[in-house]
């Protein structure tokens, strides 16, 4: 199993990609990999290659191995803690190698971003149809551009703001920009680091714009809730230089990769019944005509949620684990999670709020049919599978991370794992501090009244 893990590990580390830029803009060239981080790859690579040798059995181990050659077909097939993450994000940046780390997964408190040349190319993105970030996104644009002298991408409906084409001042900024349409414009292959301003839709759109590896994301506050912004703006200029100086503390944000396999012709009649996303679901799917099938590939950081729709139906879906059926789930759905979006809709439907750095898959039914069906926690490294039932009364609809909603029909599967791309967040203080300080701040988490003191009385 390490043996498969190194090998993946160095593939994905010395993968060459080809570039990849939007219109309008200029081809950027890609960096070598750090030399060190590949040297490390492939000595673990012989190290698992070269294991030593074992001694000879005793007659007592060797009829206890005998015995156990029945099981051997029930041993789970993947690493339970999950695939191990990639290590590059983008172009120029990576995690700082850490030569104390077990089975080549690092301690998660000693995750640290560094940088192997300078970052150039920056992701800003701005919440929409909200006036008050104006004034953030024309500073920052102005010092990053101006001052740091980097490039700077948006997308085009940002810059085509009738405020902002309105302001004379800024349209020398403006022209600056490099501007992109999502489900148009690849920027994968060229973005150093993402800069987002407003709440947590903010980095969830962030990352639906990367489906392989995610540069490292820095959020600042300036949305409604916030859970995954740790930063303030007012001190913007002194947080991204320290981010650009390296060294800074990163938790790696763990998605899930969603196979959706559907009819050919329920897929096209869905698309003529209720109209997709600009960028739609057939630009990341694979069409085998041979079979009449279609496979749909998306990378989740929140959750995929399997509901009734709009039926009054309840929902009866069927949930496999390693194609082993478990539960049929009845009642108005089921939300498969990650651990960062365990305080998101799971919370809401009565799950456990789990660290985002625990290898993990939360199962939460929505409003079960049954005083029973508990929300539960299964390993990263598991394969689940959402399938209608057999005798559902009425289709189902999924939709993954508030988004790319779509019907699903008899013969429909979805499949969800842990994905080896996580999201780099890049944290405030640290991973453990800002994620307890969002539970207080945006969740109000445990605040009551608090009890008085009882007063000293005599028996």
């Amino acid at each position: 199993m390490l043996e498969h893990m190194s090998g993946e590990t160095e593939i994905m580390i010395s993968r060459k990609k080809k570039d990849k830029s939007p219109r309008r803009v200029g081809s950027v060239k890609r960096t070598s990999q750090a030399e060190g981080q590949m040297m490390k790859c492939r000595s673990s690579k012989q190290s698992t290659e070269h294991p030593e040798k074992k001694q000879p059995m005793s007659r007592k181990e060797t009829s206890a191995a005998a015995s156990d050659v029945t099981s051997d077909n029930y041993r789970h097939p993947r690493f339970l803690h999950g695939p191990y993450p990639a290590t590059h994000f983008g172009p120029k940046a990576c995690m700082l190698p850490n030569p104390t780390s077990v089975m080549h997964i690092q301690d998660p408190a000693s995750q640290r971003l560094t940088w192997t040349k300078p970052p150039m190319n920056i992701l800003v993105i701005k919440k929409v149809r909200d006036e008050s970030l104006l004034e953030p996104f024309k500073q920052l644009c102005t010092f990053l551009i101006e001052e740091k002298h980097l490039m700077v991408y948006v997308e085009r409906k940002v810059v085509e703001d009738a405020i902002l084409l309105q302001d004379e001042i800024f349209g020398k900024i403006r022209n600056q920009l490099c501007t992109f349409k999502e489900g148009y414009d690849d920027i994968s292959k060229c973005i150093d680091l993402i800069i987002c301003l407003g709440g947590d839709g903010t980095l969830l759109y962030a990352s639906s714009l990367f489906q392989d590896s995610v540069p490292p994301v820095m959020a600042f506050h300036l949305g409604s809730l916030g859970f995954l912004t740790p930063f303030t703006f007012e001190s913007y200029k002194t947080e991204i230089n320290k981010v650009f100086e390296g060294n800074a503390a990163i938790i790696l944000r763990s998605r899930l990769k969603v196979k959706i396999t559907k009819d050919l012709s329920h897929l096209q009649e869905s698309a003529s019944t209720y109209p997709m996303e600009e960028d739609g679901i057939l630009s990341q799917s694979h069409v085998n005509s041979d079979v009449g099938k279609v496979d749909l590939n998306l990378q989740v950081l929140n959750e995929v949620v399997v509901d009734r729709g709009p039926s009054p139906f309840l929902s009866n879906v069927d949930l496999y684990l390693d194609d082993r059926l478990i539960t049929t789930v009845q009642g108005d759905g089921v939300i498969v999670s990650t651990p960062t979006g365990s305080t998101a809709y799971a919370a809401a439907a009565g799950a456990s709020m789990i660290h985002p750095n625990v290898p993990a898959i939360m199962v939460t039914p929505i409003c079960p049919h049954s005083l029973s069906f508990r929300p539960i926690v299964v390993p990263a490294g598991v394969e689940l599978k959402v399938m209608l039932s057999p005798d559902a009364r009425n289709t189902a609809w999924v939709s993954f991370d508030g988004r790319k909603r779509q019907e699903i029909h008899q013969g429909d599967c979805i499949k969800i794992t842990t994905s080896c791309y996580s999201v780099p967040s890049i944290c405030c203080h640290d991973l453990v501090y800002d994620w307890f300080e969002s539970l207080a701040e945006c969740l109000h988490w445990n605040v009551r009244k608090k009890q008085t003191r009882m007063s000293e009385e005599t028996d």
